[in-house]
């Protein structure tokens, strides 16, 4: 029997994996709802889980399903985080997810946040000749910027940056060099206080929930500008608002906690945040792009090499 793909996508996107799946591969719908999408069955090696979790009834607190992880041998995530899945997605030998598959648009929405704040778009748009004055616009060349969590799309954000002239710091789990010439490794509390742009990419783990919280922000720079494109729960609301009331410059948060805020949330309405969907990694080539992912890994995975993006169980990420 050949390998045994099972995936709970919807139509379109079902279409799309299966156009570069090689011959001799099974590729089975289990639909994209709870009744059906974890009835695995026994022959099925690999599982493609639902982005949208809500669709298959997924999330932290779900369960496992009567048997898991049955056969299984792999399953793929086509997010970049893990923090929603429950623990027992990660009983299956291999789970991998799509790491820096939505580097490259998320790493352009960071440039336009920090071009945006900078130039003072779209409040230097004229609409009428009262509007015609001058504006005090800065910008990014000699500036610093601090990329928290220096993985993929940190090197992203860093390969714009630089041409720039930017001076660009980072902090990672691990010690050692960044990899990358022009970026420095520093502790956490040495890039607030150096950067006038932070970027927050790290992952929501036990150690990064709550990691810029009241005194983080009290060591912040003055005015620096905070951009969120990793996970909410990252940075405590309430002491972000403090901060913004005071110190802070500015914040343009793709992510939040809640998410999404609640109608009539001080999010929507105060003057310093620009507030978007949690759509930084959208771009005309995503589906394209981790689609793409998932087949090379899947020749990996057939020719017995080593997977990328495999989650660390021990970290977990």
């Amino acid at each position: 029997m050949g390998l045994v793909i099972v995936h709970q996508y919807g139509e379109s996107l079902a279409v799309s994996v299966a156009a570069g799946l090689p011959p001799g591969v099974g590729f089975h719908a289990l639909g994209d709802r709870p009744e059906t999408g974890w009835q695995i069955p026994d022959g099925a090696e690999v599982l493609l889980v639902n982005q949208d979790s809500k669709v298959v009834g997924l999330h932290k607190d779900m369960p496992a399903p009567p048997g898991w992880p049955f056969n299984l041998k792999w399953v793929h995530l086509r997010s970049t985080g893990i923090d929603k899945y429950p623990a027992w997605i990660f009983e299956v030998p291999k789970v991998t997810v799509t790491r820096g598959g939505y580097a490259v648009p998320i790493a352009e929405y960071v440039m336009a946040a920090m071009l945006s704040f900078a130039k003072q778009i779209p409040q230097i748009w004229a609409n009428n000749p009262a509007e015609w004055h001058q504006h005090k616009l800065a910008s990014l060349h000699g500036l610093t910027l601090g990329i928290i969590g220096f993985g993929e799309i940190g090197k992203a954000i860093a390969q714009r940056a630089l041409p720039f002239g930017m001076s660009v710091i980072g902090t990672r789990r691990s010690p050692g060099p960044s990899g990358m010439d022009g970026v420095d490794i520093v502790p956490l509390t040495s890039l607030l206080r150096r950067s006038d742009h932070i970027v927050v990419c790290t992952p929501l783990t036990v150690e990064t929930r709550g990691l810029l919280d009241q005194a983080a922000f009290a060591v912040t720079k003055p005015g620096a500008h905070l951009i969120n494109v990793g996970r909410g729960p990252v940075i405590v609301t309430a002491a972000l608002r403090n901060a913004l009331d005071t110190t802070l410059g500015g914040a343009t948060l793709d992510v939040s906690d809640p998410e999404p805020p609640p109608n009539g949330h001080w999010l929507y309405r105060h003057s310093k945040v620009r507030l978007s969907p949690h759509i930084s990694g959208n771009s005309p080539e995503t589906r394209e792009r981790i689609t793409a992912f998932f087949l090379d890994n899947l020749d990996r995975y057939w020719q017995g090499q080593e997977l990328l993006g495999v989650v660390d169980k021990a970290m977990p990420y």
